[in-house]
């Protein structure tokens, strides 16, 4: 097998230092501001096996560049919210790849720098698909 030019962690390395890392308690304590979006990148299943933050917005990992894109045929219009955005998937590692091709497109967001699994462990609230 090639070795890679780049790993997929040194990939991760080289997105969290570009952009706004979101410690969990500081998140937990957003939770209910009217003004921040957590939007969870997760798979659908993931989301049914483990539950979520209650109130995010699901946008599949593969979906996010063209749903947060006003010229894009998928744009989604919670988008367009001026809100804080905070991304998240299970460790931190998809939501810092996302987050950084957003802020590439000129979309500002942060994300979770431990993710879902970081939020359930620090004890923040669950919810559960129904």
């Amino acid at each position: 097998m090639t070795k890679l030019k780049v790993s997929s962690a040194e990939l991760v390395k080289q997105a969290k230092s570009r952009i706004e890392e979101v410690e969990t308690a500081d998140a937990i304590a957003l939770m209910g501001n009217p003004d921040v979006v957590f939007v969870d990148l997760r798979d659908v299943r993931e989301r049914h096996n483990s539950g979520f933050i209650p109130g995010s917005f699901h946008c599949p990992r593969g979906m996010a560049e063209f749903w947060v894109d006003p010229e894009s045929p998928y744009f989604k219009d919670v988008f367009a919210a001026d809100k804080r955005f905070i991304f998240h998937c299970a460790s931190g590692w998809r939501s810092a790849l996302t987050v950084s091709a957003l802020n590439d497109m000129g979309f500002e967001a942060a994300h979770l720098k431990d993710g879902f699994s970081g939020w359930v462990k620090a004890g923040g609230p669950v919810d559960e698909m129904s």
